[in-house]
């Protein structure tokens, strides 16, 4: 019973929602950002709902043994469903921020940048041609929506702290993102979607992945002038975290580990620094 719950909230993309409210409630205390939170959070929260579960439905499950493509082939009607929910929460609450449409619909753009390649149309097919494009698209759309869009929606924001805080987040998700390159080499394959791990040796992919990391660490460091210790302590903590799991992550095919343990390490900082404020 434990499990199929469990399998429920992270197989729904439930999980992956909260940790974007997550994300963005950590960027509106750093940045100190005062704007209508509560109207935002419910747009992020279906957006992604609506976003994650139409990329799901989008996964053939015929030919993999992942547990989650698995689980959304058994539920494609519940996707969909969620996918319809997930849309109509995210009108809804997007006409409530309709001041902001402008800013709004770049997160839209991205998300269906990363989702196009899976529709059954040439218009799409293309751009899974893109070697860097499902990598970078998922990073751009995460630091968008959770760290840049919040700031935008504000409209007032030290602009060196959104920078550095912004830098921080891309270099952690995309280091993260890279680890789910290895993960979707099956996949990726066999849909015809080109991504890092498809076009870099894993020399230079390493190269580019611990980088990515030390990046993500400085970012954090320079955001010392603008926030407090225990904060970028907090920071610091899921950059570490994902290097400690590296080796781990790059041989193993558990849908938990990525989906459960990764996914949730973007959202790390934010909750170390929430508990640290309770």
């Amino acid at each position: 019973m434990f499990r199929q719950i469990f399998n429920f909230i992270l197989f729904t993309s439930i999980y992956i929602s909260l940790c974007a409210l997550l994300m963005i409630w950590q960027t509106n205390r750093l940045l100190d950002l005062q704007y209508p939170e509560n109207t935002f959070y419910l747009f992020v929260f279906f957006s992604t709902i609506c976003s994650y579960n139409f990329h799901w439905y989008l996964t053939p499950g015929t030919y993999s043994s992942s547990e989650r493509i698995r689980w959304g082939n058994r539920h494609r009607v519940l996707m969909l469903l969620l996918c319809g929910i997930g849309a109509i929460g995210s009108l809804w609450f997007f006409w409530q921020l309709r001041e902001h449409w402008l800013v709004l619909s770049g997160s839209a753009i991205l998300t269906f940048l990363y989702s196009a390649p899976k529709l059954p149309h040439a218009a799409f097919r293309w751009l899974s041609k893109i070697a860097i494009g499902k990598t970078l698209f998922l990073t751009f759309v995460w630091t968008y929506v959770t760290t840049i869009l919040p700031a935008l929606v504000a409209g007032k924001f030290q602009v060196e702290a959104l920078v550095f805080l912004s830098l921080h987040r891309f270099f952690l998700i995309y280091a993260i993102c890279i680890l789910f390159d290895y993960r979707d080499l099956e996949s990726d394959k066999k849909e015809g979607i080109r991504s890092l791990i498809t076009y870099l040796d894993e020399k230079n992919l390493n190269r580019l992945y611990y980088f990515a990391l030390l990046m993500a660490a400085v970012s954090a460091g320079l955001m010392g002038p603008f926030s407090t210790l225990p904060a970028i302590i907090t920071l610091m903590v899921p950059v570490i975290t994902t290097a400690l799991i590296t080796r781990k992550a790059q041989h193993t095919d558990s849908d938990y580990l990525f989906y459960f343990v990764l996914d949730g390490f973007m959202a790390l900082s934010a909750l170390l620094y929430l508990l640290g404020n309770l």
